[in-house]
């Protein structure tokens, strides 16, 4: 694929995750990263930005508002707080943008299950809503096709105390309201509860997620076969995704547990809730960009 047929990608957000979706922006053959702006030069992000020769800004935000021709799709990568602002200026400038925090302003999206649907809404504030939410709601999703009526879903996460940056720790409580307002909406349960364990064991942990669902008189076998189609789907853009215990039926719940190994980028890989979010996050912006691209050769054609 040439460059000029490349998808142009700011990243606002030299933290952690707009690190190491840079480094992913860069192995994809769809996606090109044309700007990675922060507020400190000398940020760790910054550096290797530099080093990988990726243009860089100190400006945040303010870089694409000076020349919006930099970029086609933003990912912010900021705090929930900052992405109120950022859309209201992105969304006048007709930009397409990847929430990677839980601002909950956009569409939720699960690539695994609605990624389409995102598409065909036509919307450009896309919420990857968050990582407990990446790894848990399509599990609870493919129970909730067997079992329309799902009492109560509650999802537990353990990830490595040094993988929740400062970021991550700011918005907890945005964190445990939109998984939950995410994962009633995907599973259909009537009551939701997510919650998040910052385990700060040496050396780390790597990230896992048991899912317990409520259900009466569960279907196990359906349910199995539907969680593994789930999961096989989930593997093809996180490959460090396992089903480490199948479905099983313990204490009147289904219980399930997975675990997420990092593709290791830039993050440690026992960091897999980070990286399940950016990974989520890059097969969305490569589908807007397949999907821009068609319609572009459709006009040419047209």
């Amino acid at each position: 694929m040439k460059p000029t047929e490349q998808l142009k990608i700011a990243i606002v957000g030299s933290g952690n995750i707009g690190t190491d979706l840079m480094i992913k922006v860069m192995r994809s053959k769809h996606l090109r990263c044309t700007l990675f702006a922060g507020r400190n030069f000398n940020s760790a992000g910054m550096k290797r930005a530099s080093q990988l020769g990726v243009p860089i800004s100190d400006c945040g935000i303010e870089a694409i508002l000076a020349d919006p021709s930099l970029c086609d799709l933003v990912f912010d990568a900021t705090s929930a707080q900052a992405h109120l602002g950022h859309w209201v200026a992105l969304d006048a400038l007709g930009k397409t943008v990847i929430d990677m925090t839980p601002a909950k302003l956009g569409e939720f999206c699960i690539p695994a299950i609605n990624a389409q649907a995102c598409l065909d809404t036509g919307s450009r504030n896309i919420n990857m809503i968050t990582c407990g939410g990446q790894s848990s709601i399509p599990i609870a999703a493919a129970i909730g096709r067997v079992h329309a009526d799902i009492e109560y879903v509650e999802v537990a996460s353990s990830i490595a105390s040094r993988s929740a940056g400062p970021a991550t720790r700011a918005n907890l409580d945005e964190y445990i309201e939109t998984t939950e307002e995410a994962l009633q909406r995907f599973s259909g349960a009537r009551r939701a509860k997510a919650i998040l364990i910052l385990n700060p064991a040496n050396p780390p942990i790597d990230m896992q997620t048991t899912i317990y669902a409520k259900i009466a008189n569960p279907d196990l076998p359906a349910i199995r076969a539907s969680v593994a189609a789930m999961v096989t789907q989930l593997k093809t853009y996180v490959p460090g995704y396992q089903l480490i215990v199948p479905p099983t039926v313990e204490g009147g719940k289904v219980v399930t547990t997975i675990k997420v190994m990092g593709a290791g980028d830039y993050l440690p890989q026992y960091a897999g809730n980070l990286d399940i979010i950016n990974c989520a996050a890059i097969a969305m912006a490569e589908m807007v960009a397949i999907a821009k691209h068609r319609q572009h050769k459709e006009h040419q054609h047209g």
